[in-house]
């Protein structure tokens, strides 16, 4: 089952939302990881960082996106539809892309 978070981040200076990157974490049973990794992404759109999206890998998207990037290890967090990363997430690798806004 697929579960959406969403939010949008303000710059203050005008009502108009500033558009927030994209995360995909894609996820499977049982995996401490992706746990984790939920977690803190979820944090993170609770703030306005990034609007996040969990996918199954049981899913037929799921199955899509493993066929598209074969994941070493789960979970996969993909940025924008760019890879972050797989296995435990990095959040200094996080916090660089969303700081140099390396994926927007």
């Amino acid at each position: 089952m697929n579960r959406v978070t969403g939010a949008r981040a303000t710059t203050g200076r005008s009502r108009d939302p500033e558009p927030v990157p994209r995360a995909t974490l894609l996820t499977t049973t049982a995996c401490h990881l992706c746990e984790d990794a939920h977690r803190e992404l979820r944090r993170r759109a609770e703030r306005g960082e990034l609007f996040l999206e969990v996918v199954s890998m049981e899913s037929d998207e799921g199955r899509g996106l493993v066929a598209t990037h074969r994941p070493a290890m789960f979970p996969l967090v993909l940025l924008d539809g760019r890879p972050l990363g797989h296995g435990r997430l990095s959040r200094r690798r996080l916090d660089a892309a969303l700081r140099l806004g390396e994926v927007r």
